[in-house]
């Protein structure tokens, strides 16, 4: 590529390629679970839709194939479906699949078909619990049964929406994440694994991670995965698929025929050595880490043209050498080297 030194495969001081970008549109979210912690608050200097999609642009022809859009809530985002439509045209330069991560509160049968229509490939809905009160001790400190239960049912209702829209579940378009907090819902790690099994979705459970500095995480709120997958399998009996290269999630598969199951273990079982993942801010600061603690501020090189931009962000993906989880515990220990981690609306995730 044009301003590039070098036209070999782009790698990290670790050895690990580029692969998937992700780009928070917003750092707003409609909702307020306590693990996110969202201000509700843009930051200074948000990107233009133009200036996104010429940044994915470059990004992809240095190998970011994947792109996963996210917010804060990324429904939020006005004029979304066009931004789809502008991105997916980039197919023609590298970029091989768009997905987008949403708590689905926001997504009505027009939206989805939209989206779908645009070029959207994948869909990730978020549910941390399967009853009224469950969801609201998720969704915000003080919300009330009442408040759980439209939550619930809007999310039930987006899986239904999005399903008829075309985002398939047996080919992997869509899916269900659920972030289990020990002391809040940890009671429905089963349930979620039942409600997945009768809607015919993946569940994707993730351990609760430190990301941020709002959020008052403990070591003792994560349920690791291990435990998640024994408290499933004495109820449906799995055999491991293993977690894929460069994934995040290791899969079990349900031996009744029942579907898939996926953990994210980034505090138990750290992935740190195959991560593949940039991720942009809405105001256009590069991440090479989920936990880091500042990022690289993208807007001059993207405002300069291509080439600046495509030097920027390979040297900044060629001097990364990140793996804060293979050394959480060591950096737990020493109060030393703590530092404040970028907030999770922020980042995105």
């Amino acid at each position: 590529m044009a301003g590039r030194a070098s036209d070999a495969p782009l790698s990290d001081r670790l050895g690990r390629p580029a692969g998937v970008l992700r780009l928070s549109l917003t750092a707003r979210c409609n909702l307020n679970c306590p693990y996110c912690c969202p201000d509700n608050r843009e930051p200074e200097g948000l990107l233009s839709d133009p200036e996104r999609v010429r940044l994915v642009a470059v990004a992809a022809g240095l190998g970011f194939s994947t792109l996963r859009l996210t917010g804060g809530e990324p429904l939020l985002h006005p004029g979304l479906p066009q931004l789809v439509r502008d991105l997916s045209a980039l197919r023609a330069v590298g970029l091989r699949e768009i997905a987008m991560t949403s708590n689905g509160q926001r997504l009505t049968r027009r939206l989805a078909r939209e989206l779908r229509e645009a070029g959207l490939d994948r869909l990730t809905l978020s549910l941390d619990g399967t009853t009224a009160a469950s969801v609201a001790r998720m969704v915000a400190p003080q919300a009330s049964p009442a408040q759980g239960e439209h939550c619930l049912r809007a999310v039930l209702a987006a899986l239904a929406t999005a399903r008829q829209a075309g985002f398939e579940p047996g080919a992997g378009r869509l899916k269900l994440n659920a972030v289990i907090v020990r002391g809040r819902n940890e009671d429905q790690v089963v349930p979620l694994a039942g409600l997945a099994r009768e809607l015919g979705v993946e569940l994707r459970l993730i351990e609760a991670m430190d990301v941020g500095s709002r959020n008052g995480w403990r070591p003792d709120q994560v349920m690791p995965a291990a435990e998640m997958v024994q408290r499933i399998g004495a109820a449906w009996p799995l055999e491991p698929l293993g977690r894929p290269q460069h994934g995040t999630a290791s899969r079990w598969r349900y031996r009744d025929g029942g579907g898939l199951l996926a953990v994210v273990a980034s505090i138990s079982q750290p992935f740190c050595g195959d991560c593949n993942r940039l991720r942009i801010t809405a105001n256009g600061m590069a991440h090479t880490c989920l936990f880091a603690s500042q990022g690289t501020d993208l807007r001059q090189p993207l405002r300069q043209g291509p080439e600046a931009l495509s030097r920027a962000i390979a040297a900044l993906w060629g001097a990364r050498s990140d793996r804060y989880s293979e050394e959480r515990s060591e950096r737990l220990r020493d109060p030393a080297t703590a530092t404040a981690h970028a907030e999770m609306a922020y980042l995105g995730g």
